[in-house]
């Protein structure tokens, strides 16, 4: 696989550390396919990360959140010698980590039939929505029947 070297742009560019961070994420996790995952959009803001995490149990997984990244980390102990004949089912230790968009929030997470799922939505601020603005000498009526309209 191709590596870039970005460290030209850095010369030039100012407030582009994140793009080029979730680049250089981006290109190292086609390298890593373990554990399997889906990435789900269930409606216009909810989605859900599905990962076959078989052989885990709960205990064994744990799942943190911190601003823009959800991070899943798994390890199990072996408690007792066993003789595999064929080992198919891995049990190793993993790290997957996911770059979460703005105002999307890690909501919860659900463990059954040996698939993790974390449900994720998008709940953008009040101060943040779009709003209307009255204009000095309109009628206040005016702006509150375009925005009962909207809702």
């Amino acid at each position: 696989m191709r590596t870039y070297d970005f460290s030209p742009l850095w010369r030039s560019t100012i407030g582009f550390d994140r793009l080029f961070d979730l680049a250089e994420t981006a290109q190292r996790a086609g390298e890593e396919n373990y554990p399997p995952y889906n990435i789900e959009r269930l409606s216009e803001d909810h989605y859900q990360i599905s990962l076959a995490v078989a052989g885990f149990a709960p205990d064994d997984i744990s799942i943190t959140a911190e601003q823009n990244v959800v991070t899943i980390e798994g390890s199990k102990s072996e408690k007792a010698e066993r003789d595999f004949l064929y080992r198919g089912i891995s049990t190793r230790h993993f790290k997957r980590q996911f770059s979460l968009a703005d105002y999307v929030q890690v909501k919860s997470a659900g463990f059954e039939n040996g698939l993790l799922r974390i449900e994720l939505v998008r709940e953008i601020p009040e101060a943040m929505k779009p709003r209307r603005i009255a204009i000095n000498g309109a009628p206040a009526d005016n702006v509150q029947k375009l925005e009962a309209k909207a809702a």
